[in-house]
């Protein structure tokens, strides 16, 4: 499964890890992902430790995720991009959307 969910101990951060092609593909399964998820979720964490290639589509996902977790006040972090996912959201000034690490 390209797409896989746990909660934190306390039930109020959702990691979402993407594995392989993080693009159009993922769409519902990354939809479904946080829009299905417990109402007590504060906080997003996306893993894309075993992300191989990100498109565009993704970037729209990144977003929709962004707007569904409350916006400006969101609180969603993009952690263990290899260099060449790292490069795309930098292009794509997304450091000034969401904390990267």
């Amino acid at each position: 499964m390209p797409i896989e969910t746990r909660l934190s101990e306390d039930g109020q951060t959702l990691v979402i890890q993407v594995q392989g092609r993080f693009d159009f593909s993922t769409h519902q399964a990354f939809r479904d992902a946080y829009e299905h998820c417990d109402p007590s979720v504060k906080s997003y964490v996306i893993d894309l430790s075993g992300t191989t290639y990100l498109d565009s589509s993704a970037l729209g996902m990144l977003l929709l995720l962004r707007d569904h977790a409350g916006g400006d006040s969101a609180s969603v972090v993009i952690e263990n991009c290899n260099a060449d996912v790292r490069r795309i959201l930098s292009i794509s000034n997304f450091e000034q959307l969401f904390s990267i690490c």
